[in-house]
């Protein structure tokens, strides 16, 4: 039986690079599940998500018109990984906090599989205390947080902040799956 990724995106500038993760699970036989939040729509449309999985993709604005159990809920039953791609500092706060306001952060308060958050911001957004802190809260609850990479951000500015590689959240994404 085929694997399960949900891939959360959010709005960030890397959100176009969730269709790349997208593509490249498929072609090892993963299936893909996409929810996004409504900035990240902003970014990339759902219909480019859609094509990619072959799934209608869940936003904030559609939530309940696609089954008759809860999506949130539907998710974590298939869900053999949540994977939150880009990661905001938005979203790592409300799932630190255990808020849960939009379909993101509230899929990830419904799923039970092990979850992997790969994030992408500013540098100094990245470095302040009140995200360390999200950070290392999500990490002793278990979730696995990939460091993103240093380079020239979307801002101009250089720094640690952008996207890991989709290669290096593809091989941690493979490392959960295969236990």
């Amino acid at each position: 039986m085929p694997k399960t990724v949900v891939i959360g995106v959010t709005g960030s500038i890397a959100a176009y690079r969730a269709a790349d993760l997208c593509s490249a699970f498929r072609k090892e036989g993963v299936e893909c599940r996409v929810v996004m939040t409504h900035c990240a729509t902003k970014f990339i449309t759902p219909l480019t998500m859609a094509t990619m999985t072959q799934h209608p993709v869940i936003t904030d604005a559609n939530v309940g018109d696609f089954a008759d159990r809860p999506e949130h809920l539907a998710l974590g039953d298939v869900a053999d990984l949540f994977l939150v791609a880009p990661a905001t500092a938005n979203i790592i706060a409300k799932m630190a906090h255990g808020i849960a306001d939009d379909i993101v952060s509230t899929t990830y308060i419904s799923v039970t599989c092990p979850v992997l958050v790969a994030p992408a911001m500013n540098t100094r957004m990245w470095e302040h205390v009140t995200v360390q802190e999200n950070i290392a809260t999500l990490t002793k609850r278990g979730v696995k947080v990939l460091q993103p990479d240093d380079g020239f951000l979307a801002c101009g500015d250089y720094g640690k902040g952008r996207l890991a590689d989709p290669d290096v959240i593809l091989d941690a994404a493979r490392a959960i799956l295969a236990d």
